[in-house]
């Protein structure tokens, strides 16, 4: 396996900070940019330095991806959330200054709109990017791979073969992240078209690619798919269903599930987002802490639930809006955007009443404008519900317009009106029609309509005299009469104006309503930031969760009485650990204990304690305090290595182990598990050795490590250098004769003995199998050959012997196609070779 080098990331001119994961040394060191004074060739270099973005945007998430030509060296963010407006896409481009956005020609409306109000920004400073579209074709993503695969990288050993080189970039570059590839490829092709760096040179030489680097933005947590699967943050299960032909997906017991108590559907993406995008922005995680804090109070318990309420009605405005705009408004958009505006004018009205130093309850108090009162007092006055459930479209109230109220009386007089007529024309026609009546049909108007009689046959006999024959239907004649014209002459299409009319008046108040949508999309964001807080406060209360400190001083996290937010609920009684990492003494924790005996739960403890943190919510422990921690790595069983963080990504045994190696800092935090798990025993522990080794050599810029091993030998046999920086702690037990009992509690210490044989028999393996195990032991122990077990081996030599006696017995001597020679080779002779 090829290794890397430790690099750390270049942050170039206007960039946030880069972290150093999935990165590769350039030839030389490039300097930081300082206050010495700058030689005629930096600044030449300087003028020349382009980044050139390329992004894609599908179903709520973004792939970035950019070349910087000061290092050559391309930049990519995995898949990442974004909402409709794009706020994550402006952050980046905040960040980075692109001189060129490429994406594709087939894009998706949001980012359309959110491009050309880009490109129109003329007097954006610094200078507008160039908005580049490329065919959807080139964004392919399976020619994407095969581009990515098949670049010529100078960073890339010569000696490589095919095979090694695609592994080689697969522990670089995320694959799994679909759209984050799509982006890499429109990259490379665009820089291949564009010839960035290289206008002047022959076609054969290509465009310096001399690393890729994954790019986050400042304060921005990354955690890939694996991570949240390993430590059970999201847990999506099937959930069949009688009434769907295909099954959907529900929260299983995860973190997500226990603390998603939002009661409307954008409180709920919003925790979601907040888990996906983790933030050490400590004003932001402080102000939500502030928030939760205040609920917790015993006297603010009402308050909570009396808020809890009104966010129920807290529906989907950005729907309705773009409903509004397209004229597809339902009657039932109108019930729900009133009670939202309603809602949201409790909600203004109630945090007026709490603390104005917590901003939340500010920024409610003071954005939730009269606007939404003007809003709601039109709804109110002008759209009748009831009657516009009735009719299934949209109607006025009373007195809003008199010409409305008129056509209205007079529509609503028009059934007795029209007997009256029907009872005149009855008396005109011919005395075989038993009745008739007058009926109104918009967009056509006033008809007679009279039953067909048995003698109407064809349709010359539907003639009648002084009347217009329409049309038969439903065995009934409609015609046109003089006073059926006299009548739409007089009363004309009321239902038709009266329609038209409203839709005028509807049409006019969609107008009001968008002209005021900013104040509706900040209600959707405050509000929707309430609940998440709300939620986190209620699952913190039932919890018993504690506040966490952030300090910037502390490199590392420190734990007092941790617990298991998912484990404790599962189990009947649970006991807290604690956990410190911080400092330059016992940077590396090894844990030693039985199976079974809490290694890898306090493990995923302390990687949860810390995301929740990283979150702002409250977390289960008695304090807990988050210093400078800019990585989590955590390999946990046979899911491999995993990290959490601002490095994050999942970490391969064979591909992926130099990712942690290498990015790992004096600030990160490293949770490794049955490292070595499913490889030669011997090989795994002189790669644990060694990777532990390399981390120790580093001294004080040693990152935090706790590893949980069964590698005894790891200790026996000292292949670990001895000082202040190594700290052994075990899972504490006892022995009760020939009972082993776990205590679940972290000590100081190494543990003697594995109990494996004890473990096996709480497994229920039988008696037998256990003894055996535990005689190969102390034979590899003591050095001595291991003996087959002759009473086993007798015991299969019988069986071997009566299957074979069978097959004799079943052999037909005098069937003429039976071939002795070919049933000894395929049935004698392999059975002989298991007997003698």
């Amino acid at each position: 396996m090829a290794s890397l080098g430790a690099t750390s990331g270049r942050t170039p001119q206007g960039l946030g900070r880069v972290v150093a994961s999935d990165s590769f040394p350039s030839p030389g060191p490039i300097p930081l940019s300082g206050p010495r004074e700058a030689e005629p060739e930096d600044d030449a270099e300087e003028e020349l330095a382009e980044i050139h973005l390329c992004v894609l945007w599908n179903s709520g998430y973004l792939g970035i991806a950019y070349y910087d030509s000061s290092d050559s060296t391309i930049h990519f963010m995995p898949d990442a959330p974004d909402h409709e407006s794009l706020k994550l896409l402006q952050r980046v481009l905040d960040e980075i200054n692109p001189q060129s956005i490429v994406t594709s020609a087939k894009q998706d409306e949001n980012m359309t709109q959110f491009l050309g109000k880009l490109a129109s920004q003329e007097h954006r400073e610094p200078k507008r990017p160039e908005i580049i579209f490329l065919p959807s074709v080139d964004f392919g993503l399976e020619i994407s791979k095969q581009r990515l695969l098949s670049g010529n990288y100078t960073f890339i050993p010569d000696s490589m073969t095919a095979t090694e080189k695609v592994l080689f970039l697969s522990s670089i570059i995320p694959f799994d992240s679909l759209l984050t590839v799509q982006a890499l490829g429109g990259l490379l092709k665009f820089l291949g078209r564009r010839r960035i760096g290289v206008e002047l040179e022959d076609y054969n030489v290509s465009v310096p690619i001399l690393g890729f680097k994954k790019f986050v933005l400042t304060h921005l947590v990354s955690i890939d798919q694996d991570t949240y699967s390993v430590l059970q943050i999201f847990k999506s299960e099937f959930h069949p269903s009688v009434y769907k032909v295909a099954s959907g997906l529900k929260e299983g017991l995860s973190l997500f599930g226990i603390l998603n108590r939002c009661r409307c559907k954008w409180g709920e993406k919003l925790l979601r987002l907040w888990f996906t995008r983790p933030t050490q922005d400590l004003g932001e995680l402080n102000s939500r802490l502030d928030v939760i804090q205040f609920f917790l109070l015993p006297q603010n318990l009402d308050m909570a639930q009396m808020l809890h309420r009104l966010l129920g009605h807290i529906k989907n405005v950005p729907l309705i809006l773009k409903r509004m705009k397209l004229s597809h408004t339902k009657v039932s958009d109108w019930q729900v955007l009133y009670k939202t505006v309603y809602s949201a004018l409790g909600l203004r009205d109630a945090c007026r009443s709490l603390p104005q130093s917590i901003q939340l309850f500010r920024d409610i108090a003071q954005e939730f404008s009269d606007d939404l009162h003007h809003i709601a007092s039109l709804i109110g006055k002008v759209v009748d519900f009831e009657g516009s459930l009735a009719e299934n479209r949209f109607t006025v109230l009373p007195n809003i317009d008199p010409e409305i109220d008129e056509k209205k009386r007079r529509l609503m007089g028009l059934s007795s009106f029209l007997t009256e007529v029907a009872w005149k024309e009855l008396e005109n026609l011919d005395s075989r029609i038993p009745s008739c009546s007058v009926i109104y049909i918009p967009l056509i108007g006033f008809l007679l309509s009279v039953p067909r009689l048995p003698s109407m046959v064809e349709a010359s006999d539907f003639e009648i005299e002084g009347l217009d024959f329409m049309f038969l239907s439903e065995e009934k004649l409609h015609y046109r009469s003089a006073r059926t014209k006299e009548l739409d002459a007089l009363l004309g299409d009321l239902h038709c104006e009266i329609r038209d009319q409203e839709t005028l008046l509807m049409y006019q108040l969609q107008c009001q309503v968008l002209a005021r949508a900013a104040v509706l999309t900040l209600v959707l964001d405050l509000a929707s930031r309430l609940d998440v807080l709300l939620a986190l406060a209620s699952a913190a209360r039932d919890y018993g969760y504690s506040r966490p400190r952030y300090s910037p001083h502390l490199l590392g996290v420190r734990i007092q009485n941790g617990r298991h937010p998912l484990m404790e609920l599962c189990a009947r009684t649970f006991v807290p650990n604690s956990a410190e990492c911080g400092g330059n003494k016992g940077r590396v924790k090894v844990i030693t204990g039985p199976n079974s005996s809490g290694k890898s739960i306090y493990l995923k403890q302390v990687g949860l304690i810390t995301f929740m943190a990283l979150v702002g919510s409250f977390v289960p422990a008695e304090e807990a305090e988050i210093g400078a921690v800019n990585a989590i790595f955590t390999r946990i069983h046979s899911c491999e290595s995993i990290s959490l963080g601002l490095s994050t990504f999942m970490i391969d045994l064979n591909q992926q182990v130099a990712k942690a190696v290498n990015n790992a800092t004096a600030q990160s935090l490293v949770l490794i598990d049955e490292f070595g798990k499913g490889t030669n025993t011997v090989d795994g522990l002189a790669l644990l050795a060694a990777v532990l080794r390399h981390w120790l050599a580093l001294g004080p810029t040693c990152p935090h490590i706790f590893m949980a091993t069964n590698f005894l030998s790891l200790v026996q046999l000292q292949l670990l250098p001895q000082g202040p920086l190594v700290q052994y702690l075990t899972m504490e037990t006892c022995e009760d004769g020939n009972d082993l009992v776990f205590l679940y509690q972290v000590c100081e210490g190494v543990a003697n003995a594995s109990h494996a044989s004890y473990t096996a028999a709480q497994a229920g393996l039988p008696d037998r199998l256990i003894a055996r195990g535990k005689e190969v032991s102390d034979l590899i122990r003591s050095g001595k050959p291991i003996e087959p077990v002759k009473e086993l081996l007798k015991e299969n030599q019988m069986k071997n012997c009566q299957a074979l006696v069978d097959k004799f017995l079943k052999l037909d001597l005098e069937d003429p196609n039976l071939d002795l020679n070919m049933f000894i080779r395929q049935e004698v002779l392999p059975t002989a070779t298991t007997i003698l």
